[in-house]
């Protein structure tokens, strides 16, 4: 094995030729004896399913199978378009015929609307993660999500677990490291700084990304990174990606236009052991001192955390606390000390939140089934085989629970037996979050702007209604609708705002405000004045349930940055309970609308509050966090 040399000074000097980017960084030069050259080609955004994406990924293989000099492929997230099953098994047919070793990480586009819960990307390409060594490099990659919500990116919980398992397991620092994930190592991600923090006490030199469909050189922290083009055509006659040539301790970056040329050099980076761990660059890092500011009016009595990320809400029963995460646990805390006392293993993620009827746990896997649980124990009582993912989370009513799935079937069940009472199976588009029970009906919408109201008893179609879109994207799926004075009121994506007849499905108002940009966050007020609504501006509001048009009658002083967490707001006492996506909850006046408190949980996503007695908000983020806290 070559012993590897190092000088103690040096100058990064990132330069690209003619017209190109120049970046300057103190740094240790590596002198680069164990490294052989080899080049290899980062492909990125493909979005199968979009028009022309499958085409040109199409296009993209075959040019690479003619490229003699190229080792191994990276495609570096946003595979599909929306996630489906359908454009996943497509890509993977696609990719199947590409002669080269091939290295896949998901992106936004594969986890955030996925009908199966980022389940089948795992499946799909055996994995969500990759570390391999290639002529002395280590080459490590990690997924983003945010996985079914909208929100900012986040490296999985379980994904930073891996990571520090696999440096454990190779423990030699001083070999350089690439580290590839689908967005920038910035604010992008509301946990970056967890995944930077960890390769920064490696030999990390270079970095690589996807997501904003250009090419572009970056610094993180003081390790250089690069964002590569999409491979999409866009306004263009073909699409493209990015050969990277690593060298004489540089890496150069060439576009590779399929079947028609290799592009001059747009960029050359020195390959070099920045010594990053001995200095402490840290930039734009999360402020938890509103902790100490609202210490007298909130107050954290426990905390729980978790070795993977959490996308449910939770159930109470007795003194224990029931909820999920994405390695497939159902689990339960106790209330009082925070400490699990049992977990069961599903085979997919859990993203819906348990509910529960008497002893009985009814909760849904991205594996496929709907489980009922013994509360007590958490041992399988009963469950019931789905054909796709089950990501809703169910109601339970006179012990029946109601729950909607991806295979386009919405399910009325015995919550004891386990029995199916009735089947609607005429669904769009996949379900994802919990129904409204109301005078007889449930109600609930799809990704497919689907939006229905069934008979409870029969489980008969009462009324549909869809907002118009073509897109998924903007549907009015994540919202938990609200009514009043048999009003139906639902938040979408495309920033409406619609009031239906809860009885007939009637549009009474639908309105789109250029400053009130309501999107998917709302509840209602506890005397039922007013449903309120989180803008995207982050403001909060409410909208007088009796008036016959949208009418803004509460505003509260509340002033969140740029906000998207889907999370539902709900009321404490006289308070309202404003969850972010930045893991900051808000508790506010009802009455004045002035902001008591803040506590600042995490930096990654609130999930489905809990509201207990005696003052208590049991709240979780994504990040795998769980707290207690006392407001007062």
């Amino acid at each position: 094995m070559f012993l590897r040399f190092r000088q103690t000074v040096g100058v990064l000097n990132l330069l690209v030729k003619a017209g190109v980017f120049c970046f300057f960084l103190t740094a240790v030069p590596l002198l680069g004896i164990t490294q052989q050259p080899f080049k290899f080609a980062q492909v990125t955004d493909t979005h199968v399913g979009s028009s022309t994406g499958a085409e040109d990924l199409r296009c993209t293989v075959r040019d690479l199978n003619n490229q003699k000099d190229i080792d191994f492929v990276l495609l570096s997230g946003d595979v599909t378009e929306f996630g489906s099953d359908e454009e996943l098994q497509l890509a993977k047919q696609i990719l199947d015929s590409l002669y080269l070793p091939l290295y896949v990480i998901p992106g936004n586009h594969d986890s955030n609307w996925s009908e199966s819960g980022a389940n089948s990307f795992r499946k799909v390409f055996n994995g969500e993660t990759f570390f391999f060594r290639h002529k002395g490099y280590m080459f490590m990659g990690t997924a983003s999500g945010p996985n079914m919500r909208m929100g900012p990116g986040q490296v999985p919980r379980e994904n930073l677990v891996w990571m520090d398992s696999v440096f454990a397991a190779h423990s030699d620092v001083e070999t350089p490291l690439i580290y590839i994930n689908h967005y920038p190592q910035d604010s992008s991600l509301n946990n970056w700084y967890e995944a930077i923090d960890r390769v920064k006490q490696r030999n990390v030199q270079l970095m690589l990304c996807g997501h904003g469909h250009v090419n572009k050189l970056y610094d993180w922290e003081g390790i250089p990174g690069a964002m590569g083009r999409s491979n999409l055509r866009a306004k263009d006659s073909i699409g493209g990606y990015n050969i990277i040539s690593i060298a004489n301790n540089k890496a150069v970056y060439q576009v590779r236009r399929p079947a028609v040329k290799t592009e001059d050099p747009w960029l050359q980076v020195d390959l070099l052991d920045h010594r990053i761990g001995q200095h402490d660059v840290r930039s734009g890092r999360p402020d938890y001192s509103v902790n100490e500011k609202y210490k007298a009016q909130v107050s954290e009595l426990w905390r729980f955390e978790d070795e993977a990320d959490l996308g449910a809400g939770f159930a109470e029963y007795k003194q224990l606390l029931i909820t999920g995460n994405t390695a497939g646990y159902v689990f339960a805390l106790d209330n009082k000390s925070g400490r699990k006392i049992w977990a069961y293993k599903t085979g997919g993620k859990i993203y819906g939140t348990p509910a529960v009827w008497k002893r009985m746990v009814v909760v849904g896997s991205s594996d496929g089934n709907i489980y009922g649980l013994d509360a007590d124990s958490g041992k399988e009582k009963w469950r019931i085989r789905t054909p796709k993912a089950v990501l809703g989370s169910p109601v339970v009513n006179h012990g029946v629970a109601f729950i909607g799935s991806s295979d386009g079937v919405f399910r009325a069940i015995d919550a004891v037996s386990g029995k199916i009472r009735w089947t609607f199976n005429e669904v769009a588009g996949y379900v994802s979050a919990r129904p409204t029970l109301y005078n007889g009906l449930v109600i609930f919408g799809s990704w497919g702007n689907g939006f229905y109201a069934l008979n409870q008893q029969t489980g008969k179609l009462v009324w549909s209604w869809s907002n118009g879109q073509s897109s998924r994207m903007l549907s009015a799926a994540a919202c938990y609708p609200v009514v009043q004075h048999d009003k139906l009121y639902l938040v979408a994506p495309d920033r409406y705002m619609t009031c239906l007849n809860a009885k007939t499905g009637a549009v009474i108002w639908r309105n789109k405000m250029d400053d009130v940009r309501v999107r998917e966050s709302m509840g209602i007020s506890k005397d039922g004045q007013y449903v309120y609504v989180k803008t995207m501006d982050g403001n909060l509001l409410g909208v007088s349930t009796a008036a016959e048009e949208m009418h803004i009658g509460w505003h509260s002083t509340l002033q969140l940055p740029y906000e998207l967490n889907p999370t539902a707001i709900e009321t404490a006492g006289s308070q309202v309970l404003v969850p972010s996506h930045s893991g900051l909850l808000s508790g506010v006046d009802a009455v004045s609308g002035q902001v008591l408190w803040q506590y600042k949980l995490s930096n990654s996503m609130i999930n489905p509050m809990c509201v207990s007695k005696g003052g208590h908000v049991i709240v979780s983020s994504m990040d795998g966090k769980i707290v207690k806290l006392k407001v007062k």
